[in-house]
């Protein structure tokens, strides 16, 4: 299922994989600059709001990723 984004799935595998709530993930996006809500997140990662690729650059940096890993399908 793609809806509105591509990465949804994969942003969501990838913040389980390292044990971070949603609650704790936008915090640490707010440590770094970049205010997004709870819901924003959830609807992203649910395939129900587009993404910016300004947003992929911060999910990255929070999950210590190369950015090219959230669109890594299987």
């Amino acid at each position: 299922m793609h809806g509105r984004n591509l990465i949804g799935s994969n942003l969501k595998k990838l913040r389980k994989l390292s044990n971070i709530s949603q609650e704790e993930f936008v915090a640490k996006l707010s440590l770094i600059g970049f205010e997004l809500d709870r819901t924003s997140l959830s609807r992203i990662e649910n395939h129900n709001r587009e993404v910016y690729d300004y947003e992929l650059f911060y999910f990255s940096k929070i999950l210590n990723i190369d950015i090219n890993e959230l669109y890594s399908f299987d």
